[in-house]
């Protein structure tokens, strides 16, 4: 095995900073402190396009998809490494957060899982760098259809619908959620180990109100009362969404950015 495939996730990068750079300017120029409404659909196009070009060397990563999917590399057993890949973390990489928005990285084993949560009043790009992932993702349905349970144990759903629920293998195009569409609900499931570049706007912020509420998504069959809310066939682009308390087996170690410095 040589030196390069033995150093770990995070390679330092010899190539040009320009886009990274140039990616965190545009982020800085768009999203701003007096910004009282989502950006406009032009300034999304020019973040997009920018993040359409980043790929893992820009960030400091090398891809590690092309390792086996039992997660020991290329030649079997990593002697570095005794602990399967699934049995590893979701890495949480910060590259840049402020008031304004956040710029970071999900580095994902095979099989890691990011449950159901929300990005409330807030609009996310998200460019997968390397390998394959799961996405589903849901939009609330307006005006909020809510049922609520009498009975001791049953949740209070609401309705929701499906947005997207498709596997992104890079090279993939930039993907948007917006405050109340593009699956503002998501999850994410690594198909492989793969990597995600976040850049979300205006980050979370539970002072206001910008919570991060996890979910658990239910058949449109499991709540249906008889009264076709939905029909024409179409009960399968529907679940109904539960709140759920924060998953305890969600643990995400921290990542040193090893990308090229940013001037800020």
């Amino acid at each position: 095995m040589c030196v390069q495939q033995v150093r770990g996730l995070f390679n330092m990068t010899k190539k040009s900073p320009c886009s990274v750079q140039a990616l965190f300017d545009l982020c800085k120029q768009t999203f701003t402190p007096s910004a009282t409404s989502p950006p406009s659909s032009q300034a999304v196009h020019k973040l997009y396009s920018l993040l359409d070009k980043i790929g893992p060397e820009e960030v400091g990563l090398k891809d590690e998809s092309l390792e086996d999917e039992r997660g020991h590399g290329l030649f079997g057993l990593n002697v570095f490494n005794r602990v399967d890949r699934w049995a590893q973390p979701i890495t949480y990489v910060d590259i840049h957060e402020d008031q304004n928005f956040t710029m970071c990285m999900f580095c994902f084993p095979t099989s890691a899982v990011i449950p159901l949560h929300d990005h409330p009043g807030m609009t996310v790009l998200s460019k997968v760098l390397y390998g394959s992932l799961h996405v589903k993702g849901y939009d609330w349905v307006e005006p909020a259809c809510i049922r609520k349970s009498v009975q001791i144990g049953h949740p209070t759903v609401r309705l929701a619908r499906l947005a997207v629920d498709k596997v992104i293998t890079a090279p993939h195009s930039t993907s948007v959620l917006y405050p109340k569409s593009g699956g503002n609900l998501h999850c994410f499931t690594a198909i492989t180990p793969c990597a995600v570049l976040d850049i979300l706007a205006p980050p979370y912020l539970e002072a206001a109100g910008r919570r991060c509420t996890y979910y658990h998504d239910y058949p449109y069959s499991s709540f249906a009362n008889g009264d076709e809310i939905v029909g024409n066939g179409k009960e399968q682009d529907y679940a109904w969404l539960a709140v759920v308390d924060t998953p305890e087996d969600l643990y995400m170690r921290p990542g040193r950015y090893m990308g090229p410095a940013i001037q800020r």
